[in-house]
């Protein structure tokens, strides 16, 4: 998780479904809603069959190791020199917060999917969707940051899950959630650490789930042997 911000510094989120759906009621997405998050066990095509249609979103925990910075600082420069398209209805936000990209990734998600999933009228989510819109990336993470909200939801969040806690907040981590999601006809990567979305070409809300895994396969090929890659989806919900 980014070490970013000096300035703050939240525990970090877990990467853990039932910890998240709770975390997104906390924060506006209603009881009932049609979407949640659920794991997603590998990237091959027995574990994305076991994933119910539609998936607005993927949401990936991985290691910051010397191989993904290297790769991220060729592929900015890339980029920066070759160009991209990028829709101006992406929703992308920077993170400042020290071991927010939990929480960053999540807003990446839900921000991305508010047609599909809107929040209660009146909840955290309306109101900084609201207060957000036409926001740079940068004033987007300012909004965040200085809200007391959230930083107590996410708080408490921390808290929850199966994993070993960190004793301090600022001890150091190395792992890191970004979010996928389709706007307009196309995949992006959502990274509050870099400096813009990621464009990985043409894709639609039918094939979200098999591109953002096409894209996942190259971080892990990258990393030959690492296992700490989690992946959640944020999909059709199951239903009683």
């Amino acid at each position: 998780m980014t070490t970013a911000s000096k300035a703050k510094r939240w525990f970090p989120l877990e990467s853990n479904p039932q910890v998240m759906n709770e975390y997104i009621r906390r924060m506006g997405i209603p009881e009932d809603a049609d979407f949640a998050f659920c794991d997603l066990y590998s990237t091959d095509e027995w574990a994305l069959e076991m994933v119910l249609r539609p998936v607005l979103g993927v949401v990936m925990l991985f290691p910051i190791k010397p191989v993904s910075e290297l790769h991220a600082k060729e592929q900015l420069e890339r980029i920066e020199k070759e160009g991209q398209i990028v829709s101006p209805n992406v929703y992308f936000m920077k993170q400042t917060v020290g071991n927010a990209c939990g929480t960053v990734g999540i807003l990446h998600a839900l921000g991305n999917a508010k047609d599909y999933l809107p929040p209660r009228d009146g909840s955290f989510l309306s109101s900084f969707f609201s207060k957000t819109v036409g926001k740079t990336p940068d004033e987007i993470a300012a909004i965040l940051q200085d809200d007391d909200e959230i930083e107590e939801t996410h708080a408490s969040a921390a808290q929850e899950g199966q994993s070993e806690q960190l004793e301090r907040v600022d001890d150091p981590i190395n792992t890191h959630f970004v979010c996928f999601s389709v706007v307009d006809g196309h995949l992006y990567e959502l990274d509050g650490r870099k400096k813009f979305p990621v464009n990985h070409g043409p894709s639609s809300q039918e094939t979200l789930l098999e591109d953002a895994c096409r894209v996942i396969r190259q971080f892990m090929a990258r990393d030959e042997g690492e296992v700490r890659f989690t992946i959640v989806a944020l999909a059709k919900a199951l239903t009683d």
